[in-house]
């Protein structure tokens, strides 16, 4: 059916891409780099690069006094690197043929009442696993993320589990409804359920770069950028991008490094410039430990076992 309709959205079959747009958005799922390509509110760009799920958070010194990165270390490596292999589009409910030759059948614009589209990744972990992420979006544009991993046996604990975004420009601050402070599965105790605003994006000043940054508990949060890498934009303004809960509250951290970038660096002055905003939502964090001097291993309650599946949601307005 083609696109008659202002108040449906908009789609657009092409070989390499899938585009879904409406009032005020404009979503590019691709085929050939296996996720979520493009993310334009109001004429604004919010993804760097695709969105692709998370396993590794940097290490902590009590990480590496208990070893945990022996133990766990091949999820750097997935982290990293990762195999799309099988993509769906579900249009009002039907599997669509959106490949080519098939999709050249749906002619121009086509309208719709909802769209989803599901990448299924393969892991290159040893044994191998999978995590399914769907998003389906509604006419208004709001995305709701859908993040399955299949547990596998015999696979070492995870550090954590999530979606990592990374946005082309650094972020002017955030705002969250959850824990205050820098919170972790075994360091909430002390936190304060409220609103809170984050100007500060850098690391905490530990004399080894590592991780920090997380927020347990949100129920929403608010991502400020003005910046952008399209040299012709005058309009500075704030724009604002924001992620809700669905059925559970999440966890996450916005910074200017991925893990791997924090990993690398023994001293801050080896991070590379702050140029991008890093944004990961989790579905399950490992604790920090801390228990004695650095050295002993996280409590049981606060383990990742990858063995067991893990399912959370959330949307993206």
């Amino acid at each position: 059916m083609a696109y008659t309709d202002n108040e449906k959205l908009r789609v657009v079959y092409g070989d390499f891409t899938l585009g879904v747009h409406g009032e005020g958005f404009s979503y590019i799922f691709s085929y050939a780099q296996g996720g979520l390509e493009s993310i334009v509110k109001d004429g604004y760009e919010w993804l760097f690069r695709c969105p692709k799920p998370t396993f590794w958070r940097a290490l902590t010194d009590n990480d590496r006094g208990s070893k945990f990165h022996i133990k766990s270390g091949h999820w750097l490596a997935a982290d990293m690197f990762i195999d799309c292999q099988d993509i769906t589009v579900i249009m009002d409910g039907a599997v669509q043929n959106c490949k080519a030759p098939d999709n050249n059948s749906y002619g121009g614009d086509v309208s719709a009442n909802e769209i989803t589209v599901k990448y299924l990744y393969k892991t290159i972990s040893v044994p191998v696993t999978t995590v399914m992420v769907s998003y389906t979006v509604n006419t208004s544009g709001k995305i709701k993320v859908d993040v399955h991993y299949d547990g596998k046996k015999d696979l070492p604990e995870l550090p954590v589990f999530g979606m990592r975004f990374i946005m082309p420009t650094l972020a002017e601050k955030y705002i969250y409804k959850g824990l205050s402070g820098e919170t972790y599965p075994d360091r909430k105790a002390g936190a304060q359920q409220g609103v809170f605003e984050v100007t500060d994006l850098s690391l905490t000043p530990y004399i080894v770069p590592q991780e920090c940054g997380m927020r347990m508990d949100t129920e929403w949060l608010e991502v400020t950028r003005r910046t952008s890498l399209d040299n012709s934009k005058t309009d500075v303004s704030n724009h604002t991008l924001r992620i809700e809960k669905a059925d559970a509250k999440f966890d996450f951290s916005c910074l200017p490094y991925t893990a791997s970038e924090i990993e690398n660096a023994l001293h801050h002055e080896e991070l590379p410039p702050a140029r991008r905003t890093v944004l990961c939502i989790y579905g399950a964090v490992r604790g920090v430990g801390g228990i004695d001097s650095w050295g002993t291993d996280v409590e049981d309650a606060y383990h990742i076992s990858a063995e067991k599946d893990i399912d959370y949601s959330f949307y993206i307005c």
